[in-house]
């Protein structure tokens, strides 16, 4: 929710924000046709925030990949956060995280068959994907809210709803990349990461957005899976969460405490190794992983982490024996709540049985 104060305090602090000047004098220039966004041909799926950290654009994007994958040749473009390379890359087997960064590099590894992409200038990639490949019939496109250059056919807008941007400000005084009118170019919301969120408190967020925009707005949740050894060939079982067991977490995520919680909750006595969002881990800090895993007690122990951190540690040249044989993934899905799964995917499917150039 929203107090007065709140409201007043934002109000003041976007006045004198000059990254909130910016971001708005940009915005009104995308709006008034002088700088240009590019339409295409074909549908294009953007899915995105209007705030920095973790909203979910990971499990969502890969949520709409198993929705459209069988029925349509689909592609996803990324800028490719934290690469080491530059320009146009499009990924094949032997595509390395450093080289296409982790969320395409985890995205490709789950979907094999799938056609993933990074390029900074997301018109460059588009069209550099639809030159190769003829037969494509949708693209989505990961975290390009802000980049108006290409005007995504959808535009999905992920809201966390442990950090509401009703609730933020505009960096560098909150983490909002550009004011709330942003939710005016959304087609779709998902409030995302929804515990137990009262029908109410629901009913006031439908509110509060259709006052800017009057579009459908959907609430999802993670679903946690089953761990899984990250070095299959290294490790020495699979591995259940049960009570008694000790769990190292290890994690470069941006919000680390539902993932805790699950595993708390799951019976298992939890200690936590953060370090930044995106981190590279360092030769010398795999092996303080390894020390400290060592180092406790029992033999009923595990080192897990998240499936993004996975794909860092995967191909790292450093990673010990000891993280080899122990270090497991935890996954996690989405799931749409209030029975409006059918309904959300009948959007999307529609969209792009409709606007395919295929059709």
């Amino acid at each position: 929710m929203i107090d007065r104060k709140r409201g007043i305090l934002r109000a003041f602090l976007d006045a004198i924000n000059p990254y909130a000047w910016i971001t708005a004098t940009r915005n009104r220039a995308f709006d008034a046709g002088i700088l240009k966004s590019r339409s295409y041909c074909i549908p294009t799926i953007c899915i995105g925030n209007i705030s920095v950290g973790g909203t979910g654009k990971t499990p969502h994007t890969e949520y709409l990949i198993r929705l459209l994958k069988e029925k349509h040749r689909i592609a996803m473009l990324s800028r490719g956060y934290g690469r080491s390379t530059k320009g146009y890359i499009k990924a094949d087997a032997g595509s390395s995280m450093q080289q296409i960064g982790d969320e395409p590099f985890q995205i490709k590894n789950k979907f094999p068959g799938l056609s993933v992409a990074v390029c900074e200038k997301r018109v460059t990639g588009i069209d550099n994907l639809l030159a190769e490949e003829n037969s494509l019939q949708a693209i989505l496109l990961d975290d390009a809210y802000q980049h108006r250059y290409v005007k995504a056919g959808m535009n999905i807008l992920l809201i966390d709803s442990n950090r509401p941007v009703w609730q933020d400000c505009i960096l560098p005084f909150g983490r909002l990349r550009e004011s709330i009118r942003g939710i005016r170019r959304a087609d779709i919301a998902i409030i995302t990461k929804c515990s137990d969120i009262p029908q109410e408190k629901q009913q006031w967020c439908r509110n509060y957005i259709g006052k800017i925009k009057e579009i459908p707005v959907f609430f999802s949740t993670m679903k946690y899976g089953e761990p899984y050894p990250v070095f299959p060939a290294h490790a020495k079982e699979r591995f259940e969460i049960d009570n008694g067991c000790s769990v190292l977490l290890v994690t470069g995520i941006a919000r680390p405490a539902p993932l805790r919680e699950e595993i708390e909750r799951r019976g298992a006595r939890v200690t936590l190794m953060r370090y930044a969002d995106h981190h590279n881990f360092t030769a010398d800090e795999l092996q303080e992983i390894s020390d400290r895993f060592n180092g406790t007690e029992g033999e009923n122990k595990v080192i897990m982490t998240t499936e993004k951190d996975a794909t860092r540690l995967l191909q790292h040249p450093a990673v010990t024996q000891s993280i080899k044989e122990n270090l497991y993934a935890m996954p996690i899905e989405v799931e749409i709540l209030n029975n409006e799964e059918n309904m959300f995917n009948q959007i999307i499917e529609d969209y792009v049985a409709e606007n395919s150039r295929n059709s």
